[in-house]
């Protein structure tokens, strides 16, 4: 051993590369998948839940239970393989059960899943699959096979691995309420390859499945986000005309751009998640490394006719509904701004006016400093004459002597105004 402390999330994080293998199968036999999930809140789902019902499946069985906390399994359960898998929004489980019923896609063949343990589940039913996998005879013995067990205007079908099977299917919910897909598995092909076939044609239909919860929620929402565009489009019209006032528009418009982020908000991980599982349906169907069988169409083929214009719609409405919050975003920048600049005139008004009502009292300030003046004066000059008056017995008389001192009292209560003034100032 190297002398060196490991990290502790070393093994878990390498062990968990190996955690889910692929089946090991073998031709014939029969594979049923169910995957379920919550109506809602998925993501926050109490997972503990889960491995309940499993537990409650194993022990139909008498089978081994799974660790604690465990989010997968694999093991025997009666004459039954089965696999379990938690995942973020949902859980799988796939049966493979050697040998195939003499009728096809026999429903009982799904019986391995009880009707009542069903009924018990803790969600929904996302999807679930009846496999039927046999050993490839003449192309025309498949091609027979085909035109009995599936709807041939939505078939699709190839050449898998180098040759290795030729996979069917029509999508479509038989009565019995599953999808239908047909393996014909060429001679000498191994099991391990067998298994991955499965594995990867259940991944497809599950992810399919799951991404159309995206299209689903925009076919919701696609009336409310085209009544938003037509208000926002209305009030831009408003505000370019100038036929309402920018502060009763604001209201509308901070309204429009709230719901529009909150709708955003709401749907950010279901269109996320659409993004990835449509990657993961593309990525599988391409290790398929498919070749075309009897010139049919093709599993890439039916995606993009039926599947791909779906994300498309989901894509293009994720952009729609972005471009619709930054617009509102914009014209709320906008309107603010053409308020603030008619309240920074009405502002600009108001100054000029107080600056001419500050003129007028400066003025009258100034006249009733004049008025002070006089008034002052009459005092002081009452006041210096009384003072002055013993000299009226030199022969000077009280007009005389008053109208000497009045010149010099004005002048000199003028001056200490003037003083008290400038210090104030």
């Amino acid at each position: 051993m190297t002398p060196i402390d490991d990290h502790p999330l070393r093994y878990a994080l390498a062990n968990e590369l190996h955690a889910r293998p692929f089946p090991v199968a073998s031709t014939p036999c029969t594979v049923v998948f169910l995957a379920i999930k919550k109506p809602v809140a998925a993501v926050a789902r109490d997972r503990d839940e889960d491995l309940a019902h499993l537990i409650d499946l194993l022990d139909r069985h008498g089978a081994q239970h799974p660790q604690p906390q465990a989010t997968h399994y694999a093991g025997q359960i009666g004459r039954h393989w089965l696999k379990w898998e938690q995942h973020t929004e949902f859980v799988t489980y796939t049966a493979i059960t050697p040998n195939v019923s003499d009728r096809p896609f026999n429903p009982a063949d799904f019986e391995v899943f009880p009707p009542d343990w069903l009924m018990a589940s803790p969600g929904q039913r996302v999807t679930s699959v009846m496999m039927r996998v046999v050993t490839r005879g003449q192309d025309d013995t498949v091609k027979s096979s085909l035109a009995n067990w599936f709807e041939p205007e939505s078939l699709a079908v190839a050449r898998v691995l180098d040759d290795a099977a030729v996979c069917a299917s029509d999508f479509r919910i038989d009565p019995a309420g599953h999808m239908r897909f047909a393996m014909f598995v060429a001679k000498g092909t191994g099991q391990r390859r067998i298994g991955r076939i499965i594995q990867r044609l259940c991944e497809i239909e599950t992810y399919k499945a799951m991404s159309m919860l995206g299209f689903a929620r925009v076919k919701q929402l696609t009336p409310r986000i085209g009544e938003l565009d037509g208000k926002l489009t209305e009030l831009m019209g408003q505000m370019t005309d100038n036929a309402a006032n920018p502060d009763a528009l604001l209201p509308d418009l901070l309204s429009i751009s709230t719901e529009l982020e909150t709708l955003s908000a709401r749907c950010s991980f279901r269109f996320g998640a659409t993004g990835a599982y449509e990657a993961i349906v593309n990525q599988r169907i391409e290790v398929l490394r498919e070749e075309r069988f009897e010139g049919r169409q093709s599993f890439a083929d039916f995606m993009m006719r039926r599947y791909d214009p779906a994300i498309r719609t989901v894509k293009s409405t994720e952009y729609r509904l972005q471009a619709l919050s930054d617009r509102a975003i914009r014209a709320g920048e906008l309107l603010r701004t053409r308020v603030d600049v008619e309240r920074s005139a009405q502002n600009q008004a108001l100054l000029e006016s107080m600056d001419r009502r500050a003129d007028m009292a400066l003025r009258l300030q100034h006249t009733v400093e004049g008025l002070s003046v006089v008034a002052i004066s009459y005092y002081a000059v009452s006041l210096v004459s009384y003072l002055l008056y013993p000299l009226t017995k030199a022969g000077i008389s009280k007009g005389m002597l008053t109208a000497a001192v009045t010149i010099p009292v004005v002048l000199m209560v003028w001056i200490a105004i003037r003083q008290i003034r400038k210090r104030l100032e």
